[in-house]
């Protein structure tokens, strides 16, 4: 048995309402969610990935559906990633960008990149309407170690930023977004690939992309990074070609 300590105040858990699902037409959905608690948060938030869990400012939270079970915890396992010839290519692309972690500095030309980001994907959703006030509390009101990362081209044009927390075996990707006109560069994929780069430098052993949801096509690049691991009753198992379904590794 473990000899770490455990946080010593115990959570409370709630369960949301039903909202309108943001993956599967006709499905309602529904969070289990709990507020982190200084100074424990941490300790707290390390444990809670490892069933499942994100994190959201002060609050972590995992899917808790009545009737679906579609939504599965996943994770990239970086100690064990080899880029495929198409990863290459995407990391070639990209090996002119300038990679800066500049902590919880938020400036004006970050908010001004993620407002052009969420009007081009998600032009009728909530985090469209984010004003810059909201957008510095989703860097700032953290309790745990969480940081940004810039990704500027060689013109020191800011095109992409990552915010990440970073937990004792891996890092986790909160929110990416980056220039709708660079596409050709896919940024979204260079992202991750960047980060599993870094969780290797940093000898942590996973990058954690939050959830897959099957059927999904917003959701299916994250199978593409192998060996990637899903989390269920059995723990974390690392998904094969015949879970994952008729899936690839393209950019």
């Amino acid at each position: 048995m473990s000899n770490q300590r455990l946080p010593t105040r115990v959570l409370t858990f709630y369960r949301s309402g039903p909202m309108p699902c943001p993956y599967l037409d006709g499905k309602a959905e529904q969070q289990l969610f709990a507020e982190l608690t200084e100074p424990a948060a941490a300790r707290q938030f390390d444990i809670l990935s490892q069933g499942g869990f994100r994190r959201s400012h002060q609050i972590v939270y995992r899917p808790a559906c009545t009737d679906c079970c579609a939504c599965v915890p996943v994770r990239v396992v970086a100690a064990d990633f080899e880029p495929s010839r198409s990863w290459r290519r995407v990391i070639n692309a990209n090996r002119d960008l300038q990679v800066t972690e500049v902590g919880d500095q938020i400036t004006e030309e970050q908010y001004r990149l993620f407002r052009d980001y969420t009007n081009d994907r998600h032009g009728d959703g909530d985090m469209a309407k984010m004003n810059r006030r909201e957008y510095a509390a989703m860097v700032v009101n953290s309790p745990v170690d969480t940081g940004l990362v810039e990704f500027r081209a060689p013109d020191d044009r800011l095109i992409a930023v990552c915010l990440k927390d970073r937990l004792a075996d891996g890092l986790s990707a909160v929110y990416s977004f980056f220039a709708p006109d660079e596409a050709k560069r896919s940024l979204g994929s260079y992202v991750v690939l960047w980060l599993i780069g870094r969780a290797h430098e940093l000898g942590l052993d996973y990058v954690y992309l939050g959830y897959w949801v099957p059927g999904s096509r917003k959701m299916e690049y994250k199978t593409r990074f192998r060996p990637i691991e899903a989390f269920s009753t059995d723990g974390w198992c690392v998904l094969d070609d015949e879970a994952i379904g008729a899936g690839s590794d393209d950019a």
